[in-house]
């Protein structure tokens, strides 16, 4: 008979203890709110750097490529051509959008296009 009233008195806490338990409080959600967007501010800055090497690599490849088709231009007909003359050649597959080739007496330069995203 001595145990009656303590079998009611846990119901009793452990009624409280249980609706306490229930859920996340507003403040316990804004802060993982505010955790991932600080998370995602910086995944987005570090996405950035990626594409601004990518490019810059792009632009590089692409003034080697022209320069080598020069190189294979002047082996084979002894003289240094514009982008014509390397397109109809056969040594470039098409025209570079972002570079230029200016020839100067005998020797060429390569530039990049003011237009182009490696000026």
């Amino acid at each position: 008979m001595f145990t009656y009233p303590q079998s009611k008195l846990r119901q009793r806490t452990r009624g409280l203890n249980e609706t306490a338990d229930a859920g996340f409080t507003l403040i316990e959600l804004l802060v993982v709110i505010v955790i991932l967007g600080i998370l995602s501010a910086i995944v987005v800055f570090s996405v950035r750097g990626i594409n601004d090497k990518g490019q810059g690599s792009a632009c590089k490849t692409d003034k080697s490529t022209i320069e080598t088709a020069e190189e294979a231009l002047f082996a084979t007909t002894n003289q240094y051509g514009d982008m014509k003359a390397l397109t109809d050649g056969g040594f470039l597959s098409t025209a570079s959008n972002w570079h230029d080739v200016t020839l100067t007496g005998n020797t060429y330069t390569v530039t990049p296009k003011a237009t182009g995203p490696c000026a």
